[in-house]
């Protein structure tokens, strides 16, 4: 009797376990990530379950959309992944704003109703970046008629987000300068990775810095960001109040351990190093330990036709640079020590590419557990995939995946 009762335990068991793989085929969280992405042309928002035994994608039924309010540009996932915040540009064709749009995320993976919230200034808004707390929405923001550029900070609350006091904050002109243009920014973390990472397991930041850079100047600016307020700060160096980059700056990245800054140039094509003056990672000819930027040795980097989308990978060991002009992606193992780069064998991948067309790469995404790698590639409306193997950061290509017209963005949660 026993053993009967042990056996149809088993059996069970067994029915038990392939129900939940087969509910796994179907987005959760607990089993599947999830990778959104809006479509410029369709002006509305998809997203996709990602299969995380094999890196599948299946697309998720958001029925009627949901739409979008403008021209859907750049994106992020708030950390908590119950928030997708995407950045807006007013659209000629229909009465539309320049904002923010946040779509809450459903337990299974749809997307609700957009709530847009307008930007102060009239600002032209390019990039944008989210806090690992999810605290704080930072925007880098064009020059418009003249106007120098800026960014625009929203606090965020329950998905809500609001505007704070003195944003936007105008960038500093340069000496000798024009018009100042912030291009792309990246935020410090203040917690680390658990595992892996060569900082794991130490304790949390208690300060958050914010890179900016300026298209226009060649420079990369450094702002202190008040955790109370969101207010910026700029931190000024022995020369002004921005490190030289290469020539027109249009991406950048922070490593999760916050020892390096990488700066993707889109005409010198190529990459900028910096190293991090801070308590934990502080090279000689630091001034103090302010988050400032002292050049790596060796930098600048050679990188492939017009450098822009640009992350290092979730542990820190390894930097991707996709090379817009050329459709493929420069991959570099990442000196823990030093922030040199060394391009890994093969140091290029290709994208989705049609007919010999470019791709229009315009945005990359890394998982956070460092599995899968995605590109947007507007021209082919495709999702360029790659499994990255951990040990040596080389990148498997996927099967690409078909999205609406002119997807304009990618994130992973």
């Amino acid at each position: 009797m026993r053993k009967s009762v042990i056996w149809i335990a088993a059996v069970l068991a067994l029915i038990l376990l392939g129900t939940l793989m087969a509910c796994s085929a179907k987005y959760s969280s607990q089993y599947n990530g999830l990778v959104v992405v809006p479509s410029r042309f369709d002006l509305v928002m998809q997203s996709f379950s990602l299969n995380l035994s094999n890196g599948g994608l299946s697309q998720i039924n958001n029925v009627n959309g949901p739409t979008t309010a403008g021209l859907p540009a750049g994106l992020v996932i708030d950390p908590s992944g119950n928030f997708a915040y995407v950045l807006m540009q007013a659209n000629p064709g229909i009465t539309s704003s320049t904002g923010i749009e946040s779509f809450a995320i459903a337990s299974d993976g749809k997307l609700g109703s957009g709530t847009l919230i307008p930007l102060n200034g009239g600002v032209d808004p390019v990039a944008l970046a989210i806090d690992s707390a999810g605290k704080y929405l930072f925007i880098a923001d064009n020059s418009t008629s003249g106007t120098a550029g800026a960014v625009s900070v929203l606090s965020i609350s329950s998905g809500s987000l609001t505007e704070v006091p003195g944003s936007p904050f105008v960038l500093p002109a340069q000496p000798g300068g024009t018009t100042p243009s912030a291009s792309a920014l990246a935020v410090t973390p203040m917690t680390y990775p658990n595992e892996y990472a060569v900082c794991a397991q130490q304790a949390p930041l208690t300060t958050e810095n914010l890179y900016v850079t300026d298209y226009a100047n060649f420079v990369v600016l450094n702002y202190l960001v008040n955790l109370s307020t969101g207010a910026l700060t700029i931190v000024p160096t022995s020369i002004g109040n921005g490190v030289p980059t290469g020539s027109y700056p249009d991406g950048v990245a922070v490593d999760p351990c916050n020892r390096f800054v990488y700066v993707a140039n889109a005409v010198s094509n190529s990459v900028s190093a910096y190293t991090i003056c801070s308590s934990v990672s502080i090279a000689l000819n630091c001034p103090s330990p302010n988050f400032s930027l002292q050049p790596v040795t060796g930098s600048p980097y050679s990188v492939g036709d017009t450098p822009g989308p640009i992350s290092v990978d979730a542990y820190g060991g390894f930097l991707y640079v996709v090379a817009t002009g050329s459709s493929y992606i420069n991959a570099f193992r990442i000196g823990s020590a030093t922030g040199a780069l060394a391009p890994l064998s093969p140091a290029t991948y290709a994208l989705s590419t049609a007919l010999g067309q470019i791709s229009g790469a315009n945005s990359i995404a890394v998982r956070s557990d460092d599995s899968f790698l995605f590109v947007a590639n507007n021209n082919t409306q495709t999702l360029s995939e790659f499994s990255i193997v951990p040990s040596t950061g080389g990148l498997s290509p996927e099967t690409p995946i078909q999205t609406f017209n002119y997807p304009s963005g990618v994130a992973v949660k």
